[in-house]
């Protein structure tokens, strides 16, 4: 649910999900070398281990891949839980950094380098204390906790009684947020103020409703019809009571801490520099964002000129349209109402067209295919103000597909022209 476990996740994932191999038997005799299919074998043990490891310690990633068996959890956010997951990374390193890669096949040797590459840059994120700033208007446990709904399934009543343990956890995990939240204000670990505000907006957006009327409840209008009707109501009320008991009052008791304490001490430049070691800090930034060696002064030069060259490329065509320049054509377009959404509805329909051409083409450019149809949804009302178009995966299984949440907020000045390059 929180950002640093997402951090987590997105690494691990890169290389963990090969399919688990059939261990080898070890080698017989004392200090004889293993053969390099005993090797892989181990290589791909220690994948499954760290695989295992992230989805027990991961239990809403788990979910959200359709592996049910830690559907009652949220994750641990506390300190010691932080200092442990550590601990288990270098463990993890250790052993990768073991295996004899000698003569292995060209993807497996990009398994085990992938691994050893994210796992060493974890430890060394570890400095910088990532997960004293655990919220933005992006992401936190404020967003994570209702959009974790929509990616669950539920369709038998054990989903549901999972469903309402998890809901009364939630005043733990926002508990160890806030205390991670003022070790920064403590060592100076703020996000920008003008996010911060964003945060609160879109917490009051929550804590405001009524427990029945929040995307946690969502759940309590479409129970599945081999249900009986004492387990809808005892179902429905354990939900609603959990929302209005538990999850409510957190969310009021967040919204207090996030506008009179947090938000107001939030730093007021933007930039990763004004942050302890923020040169460091946004160096690493830029080698696990980019892959390269390149300096970050690099990077800013090369985006510059393509910055310059698409410019110039769009000014041909602007001249093409009869204007003179890039600034009276952009004008243009704000006052052009052919290029504006006349309805939530129009922008949704046209995603949905270009993924639905998309579709068709896959097979000429993908020998693997999605299982599922990706799928086209708004962005939801608690946080549509602050939101971008983002992608939630689906279940490996295909159970249930991706999903693209799109942000129909203020439609009447968004430009269709963006909707094909965005979709």
């Amino acid at each position: 649910m929180n950002f640093v476990l997402r951090l987590l996740i997105t690494s691990i994932i890169l290389c963990a999900a090969i399919g688990a191999a059939s261990a080898q038997p070890k080698s017989k005799g004392a200090g004889r070398k293993l053969s390099v299919e005993q090797r892989v074998s181990k290589l791909h043990d220690l994948l499954n281990q760290q695989w295992e490891y992230t989805l027990r310690t991961s239990p809403e990633f788990a979910s959200i891949l359709g592996d049910k068996r830690y559907n009652d959890k949220l994750s641990d956010f506390s300190q010691s839980a932080i200092d442990e997951d550590l601990r288990q990374t270098r463990v993890f390193l250790q052993q990768f950094e073991a295996i004899d890669t000698a003569g292995f096949p060209e993807q497996e040797q990009l398994n085990r380098d992938l691994m050893v590459r994210n796992l060493r840059q974890q430890l060394e994120a570890a400095k910088f204390k990532e997960w004293e700033m655990p919220v933005t208007q992006f992401g936190g446990v404020h967003i994570d906790a209702p959009q974790l709904v929509s990616s669950l399934s539920f369709a038998t009543v054990k989903d549901y009684e999972d469903y309402i343990a998890r809901l009364k956890q939630v005043p733990r995990v926002f508990n160890e947020t806030m205390i991670q939240m003022r070790n920064g204000m403590r060592d100076g670990l703020m996000p920008p103020r003008i996010l911060l505000t964003q945060v609160a907006e879109q917490t009051e957006g929550i804590a405001r409703q009524k427990a029945e009327d929040t995307p946690f409840a969502q759940p309590t209008n479409n129970f599945p019809k081999e249900f009986s009707q004492s387990d809808r109501d005892r179902l429905r009320a354990g939900v609603i009571n959990a929302i209005r008991d538990q999850v409510l009052p957190t969310y009021k008791t967040f919204l207090s801490f996030v506008r009179d304490d947090y938000a107001p001490r939030g730093r007021t430049t933007i930039g990763l520099s004004a942050l302890p070691q923020g040169a460091a800090r946004y160096a690493l930034a830029v080698r696990r964002q980019t892959t390269t060696n390149m300096q970050p002064e690099e990077i800013h030069q090369l985006g510059l000129r393509e910055v310059a060259r698409i410019e110039a490329e769009q000014l041909a065509i602007a001249k093409q349209l009869g204007f003179s320049d890039l600034k009276t054509f952009k004008e243009s377009l704000k006052r052009n109402p052919e290029v504006h959404a006349k309805s939530r509805q129009q922008i949704l329909d046209e995603y949905r067209t270009y993924t639905d051409q998309m579709w068709k083409r896959l097979p000429e450019y993908f020998g693997r295919l999605p299982k599922a149809k990706l799928e086209i949804l708004p962005v939801e009302a608690f946080r549509e103000k602050t939101a971008s178009t983002s992608y939630n995966q689906g279940t490996p299984d295909g159970s249930r597909p991706g999903h693209v949440f799109v942000n129909t907020y203020d439609y009447e000045n968004q430009l269709t022209i963006n909707n094909e390059d965005t979709a």
